[in-house]
């Protein structure tokens, strides 16, 4: 597989057909309450910090990788706040490609870093209340979202 991600190599395979995804997202809330979005330079809707697991990577270290990429951000992990999948968790990108993701949802702390992305995937980041929230990329349920706040 060289150096690309499992997805990139995945596609090759399976064109723009739907693949099942074992991914990860964080919950990152400052000190007031406010929910970490991520703002995605294709245009696409706002999303948690969130991304695929890699072969051979363990759920936790995709958040911890996936946070800092995507926010440039380092974070602890403090608890699992729930799985999600199924028929909701369909997505069709820009491309075609067509994806159901299972997701294990973090609740992270943020501990360091530059808060300047590494990746190319982040147009911005910003923390929103629950009432001034954009619409979500994926339903997550917003009680789960603010439930330790």
């Amino acid at each position: 597989m060289s150096n690309e991600s499992y997805m990139s190599w995945l596609r090759k395979r399976v064109g723009r057909d739907r693949v099942l995804s074992p991914s990860v997202a964080a919950v990152i809330h400052d000190h007031t309450g406010r929910l970490l979005l991520q703002e995605k330079s294709s245009g696409e809707a706002w999303s948690l910090p969130a991304g695929g697991v890699e072969l051979g990577e363990s759920p936790q270290e995709a958040i911890i990788r996936e946070v800092m990429e995507e926010t440039g951000y380092a974070v602890e992990i403090h608890r699992i706040l729930g799985v999600f999948g199924g028929h909701t968790f369909r997505y069709t990108y820009p491309s075609g490609d067509q994806v159901e993701y299972m997701v294990t949802l973090f609740q992270c702390k943020i501990i360091g870093a530059s808060g300047i992305p590494t990746d190319s995937e982040t147009k911005s980041t910003r923390y929103f209340d629950r009432r001034d929230m954009p619409e979500l990329a994926l339903p997550y349920p917003i009680d789960d979202l603010f439930r330790s706040f």
